[in-house]
């Protein structure tokens, strides 16, 4: 819940960060993706200290450092503070997120972990419920600097829960070497990705810059793929990769990362830049669609028990699409109601799709294949959900600008990029065999 809280609860004060320390969208799009980036890399060490410290002392200790950041990025006195703080709050969450799921998988049989997923998820999904109504509150009543603040009384609730009732692991594997070098060449490959992406949306002077980064992206990957392939202990377990089902649903999370993160980034944007919807409206646009996902998802998990993961992913994906493009063709007089009736539609989409990924990613594996499995898929979703935000900004910044603000129009294109890539995710969903 603190991690997705915090990944969301700021999208609804960009606007307000871009006036006080005047910025434009192209910088300011790194508070959320300087944190998924960070996420991203680091939940992939989540599998080697649970196998050294057990779930109770790293969940603690990183939603402890997480408090202390979150703390220390609400009195930044610049946007380089802002977005160290950001990255620092992410690197954390990336080792917080996946050990729910894990816990989940451990404890119960194959026949009730959709179920357990849907649970689980109602509480993840409380976040992006309220968060963007949170911080929309927060804004406009105190100050846009309370946004960072406001995980802290859960994360501190979450450290006394974690140390009062999760267990201590009563044995734990034979201690192996942490694949360090395989962290840095991946981190490395994400920012120098994502910084190129933010780069091509300056453009002047920058063309250099952006091809040296671009190949050296390039060959840290390639870097990374062979050490990956030779490392005896990896930080990505290549072995799983030669389950289809497994491969195939993790593109499918790529694809929904895309979704909930490009879209959660795009909705407060786009209504209180084109529409002039205020941050307190643009986080009660959000709160229907909350709501009614944190009521789909036990449904889903329960059908993901029973039915196919594949249609239920395609299912969701229709929806999604389908939201994607109402908001593609919507225009400046659309009443609130429509704009959150289809906010709703994408969400319903996105209550269909996590659980069946899950299952369907995770259900064929072996007991002791689940910690690198769980990182795995995570891992995937949180890089879809990177890059989405990334290539949203791009298509927004490249998009039609009136006096520097983007156009409707611009976020048009943004909504019809978004819809396409998630209906070409269903290719490789369709292939699944659960």
């Amino acid at each position: 819940m603190a991690t997705v809280l915090s990944a969301t609860v700021v999208n609804v004060a960009l606007h307000d960060i871009m006036l006080e320390f005047g910025i434009r969208q192209g910088q300011v799009h790194w508070l959320a993706t300087g944190f998924i980036a960070a996420m991203t890399t680091t939940m992939l060490a989540s599998s080697w200290l649970l196998d050294h410290f057990g779930v109770r002392k790293t969940l603690a200790t990183a939603m402890l450092l997480f408090t202390v950041i979150s703390l220390l990025g609400g009195f930044a006195t610049s946007p380089e503070q802002l977005i160290a703080a950001r990255i620092g709050q992410g690197a954390m969450a990336g080792l917080m997120q996946p050990m729910g799921m894990y816990l989940v998988f451990r404890i119960f049989p194959r026949n009730r972990r959709g179920q357990a997923m849907g649970i689980y998820g109602m509480g993840v999904i409380l976040a992006p419920a309220l968060g963007p109504v949170l911080g929309g509150f927060l804004v406009d009543q105190l100050d846009w600097r309370f946004v960072m603040f406001a995980p802290v009384p859960v994360t501190l609730a979450g450290v006394f829960m974690a140390w009062r009732f999760l267990p201590v692991p009563v044995s734990r594997p034979e201690p192996y070497r942490f694949d360090l070098t395989g962290l840095l060449l991946l981190g490395g490959t994400i920012g120098l990705s994502l910084d190129t992406l933010n780069r091509v949306q300056q453009l002047s002077g920058q063309e250099g810059r952006i091809l040296v980064e671009g190949i050296l992206a390039t060959i840290l990957l390639a870097l990374f793929v062979v050490r990956e392939r030779k490392a005896r202990h990896p930080l990505v377990n290549i072995g799983l990769l030669r389950n289809p089902s497994f491969v195939y649903a993790n593109l499918g999370a790529m694809a929904l990362g895309l979704a909930l993160f490009g879209s959660t980034y795009l909705v407060p944007l786009f209504v209180q830049t084109s529409l002039g919807f205020s941050a307190t409206q643009a986080g009660l646009l959000m709160l229907p669609a909350g709501i009614v996902l944190g009521m789909t998802f036990p449904l889903a998990g329960r059908l993901a028990d029973r039915l196919s993961a594949r249609k239920l992913v395609i299912f969701g994906i229709t929806l999604f699409a389908a939201s994607a493009v109402l908001f593609a063709l919507s225009d400046l007089e659309l009443a609130f109601g429509w704009l959150a009736l289809w906010t709703v539609l994408g969400r319903i989409g996105i209550g269909f799709m996590l659980p069946a990924l899950s299952t369907g990613a995770l259900n064929p594996l072996a007991p002791e294949q689940l910690g690198a499995g769980s990182s795995t898929i995570n891992f995937t979703r949180q890089l879809g959900g990177a890059f989405g935000v990334n290539i949203v900004a791009l298509t927004i910044e490249f998009g039609e600008h009136s006096d520097g603000i983007p156009t409707i129009g611009a976020f048009h294109s943004a909504w019809w990029l978004v819809a396409v890539f998630v209906t070409v995710a269903a290719i490789p969903v369709w292939k699944m065999r659960v």
